[in-house]
């Protein structure tokens, strides 16, 4: 009798344990799984007027009279920097991100035809990376080199387009993102030319070539991005790919100031300010973007909550303390006013830029409701129209503004294969 009592006794601690096996599963799969939370409903705005805001921000930048997105002949179309006059890697991968986003798949396929034939190498040491700047015009390209982060949303976009739309619909996505990937492996220093990823740091070169391979841009350090190659580049380097998602995270706590948040548009590997030749240190145009990307790791992955909280609040607070509708969009990394200003095009002024206003906006992701409610506000009553002394950027501020819109009403998401 005792025997058969142990018996079913054991038996019922190896179905409870079972279970608790069981739910345990089932919650890291929940807990795991992205929230693509729709920011402006929480906020109590009407679904109706957030389609219709997304909408007129698309329209703007991609379709209406100040657009950015310009077509040619019936198959090819750019993005343009028009204040600068030139079609940049950064615009054209941005314009592609947008477009897998949000399922308009012939703007996408035209912008990739385009990039392939007039920016991308297609021989010798710079094979399958991409010329930062090109003249649409005379489609002569400005510089030969690359901008890092411009591959990096090429590659991205394209297995993302790969999983929506498949590959066998006019476009081998899948292929073409193979192909940069490769080639990028390939890149040993001959010619100069490096890995857009420093191998030895795990983290994103400011430019693949030269000295340049040896130092960053914190605005390139985008993790989530890092991860979804790990999980569908299927190259042979996922463990690499997560350890430099790792790694970016680790250098983000490095790079922010611990009181204000801010970093500089370029530093070292260990986060520390990297003086250029034309830019002493400070967070300036480039650096707007870095508030957006770690608010979308922590809406795709949340593998380092705490210290993005903490950072969020810290940034939210530091933009609070220079007047939420009047700070500047350039600072020192401590908070104080630069005497260096970089010009924006042929405008050199500090002002209160609807770009930082959008990025900055979407740090309410990781902040609670109550305590981000002025800054959904703030991008939300903000308009992407000149400002008083005429000035407009409808390339730089307009793209951070669209990104923002779909960041927060939860239209920028991890893009899976069709089941």
């Amino acid at each position: 009798m005792k025997q058969e009592k142990t018996k079913y006794y054991n038996q019922y601690k190896r179905l409870v344990g079972l279970l608790g096996l069981l739910l345990f599963c089932s919650f890291t799969i929940n807990a795991q799984k992205p929230k693509y939370r729709n920011v402006f409903k929480e906020m109590g705005y009407s679904q109706k007027d957030i389609d219709a805001k997304l909408q007129k921000a698309y329209y703007d930048v991609f379709e209406g009279p100040n657009k950015v997105y310009f077509e040619e002949e019936d198959s090819l179309a750019y993005v343009s920097d028009v204040k600068n006059k030139d079609a940049r890697s950064e615009g054209m991968s941005y314009g592609m991100m947008v477009a897998v986003q949000l399922n308009k798949k012939e703007v996408f396929d035209k912008i990739w035809r385009w990039a392939v034939k007039y920016s991308q190498h297609q021989s010798g040491p710079r094979e399958a990376y991409f010329a930062w700047s090109i003249n649409p015009i005379t489609k002569k390209k400005n510089s030969q080199g690359s901008a890092s982060d411009g591959e990096l949303y090429f590659v991205t976009s394209l297995l993302f387009a790969s999983n929506r739309w498949g590959n066998d619909t006019g476009i081998n996505y899948y292929k073409e993102a193979r192909r940069i990937l490769d080639n990028m492996w390939k890149k040993d220093g001959t010619g100069n030319i490096y890995n857009v990823i420093n191998t030895d740091a795990k983290q994103i070169s400011f430019v693949p070539e030269g000295a340049n391979y040896k130092w960053t841009d914190p605005s390139y350090h985008l993790p989530a991005f890092y991860e979804i190659w790990a999980k569908y580049a299927k190259d042979g380097h996922e463990d690499f790919y997560k350890a430099c998602a790792d790694t970016s995270r680790v250098f983000l706590h490095r790079a922010c100031h611990p009181v204000t948040a801010l970093n500089s548009d370029y530093t070292e590997f260990s986060g520390a300010p990297h003086p250029t030749r034309w830019m002493p240190p400070g967070f300036r145009y480039d650096s707007w973007r870095v508030p957006m990307n770690i608010a979308m790791d922590y809406t795709w992955y949340g593998k380092d909550k705490k210290w993005q909280l903490d950072y969020a609040k810290r940034f939210q607070n530091f933009l609070r303390s220079k007047g939420l509708d009047t700070y500047d969009d350039q600072f020192n990394l401590d908070g104080s006013k630069p005497e260096f200003i970089l010009q924006a095009g042929p405008v050199k002024k500090l002002r209160h830029s609807i770009g930082l206003v959008s990025t900055a906006a979407t740090t309410a992701l990781i902040n609670n409701k109550k305590d981000s409610k002025d800054f959904v506000d703030a991008i939300w009553n903000a308009k992407l129209e000149p400002y008083e002394d005429g000035y407009f950027d409808p390339y730089f501020d307009g793209l951070m503004y669209l990104f923002s819109l779909m960041h927060l009403s939860g239209n920028y998401k991890i893009i899976e294969p069709a089941k």
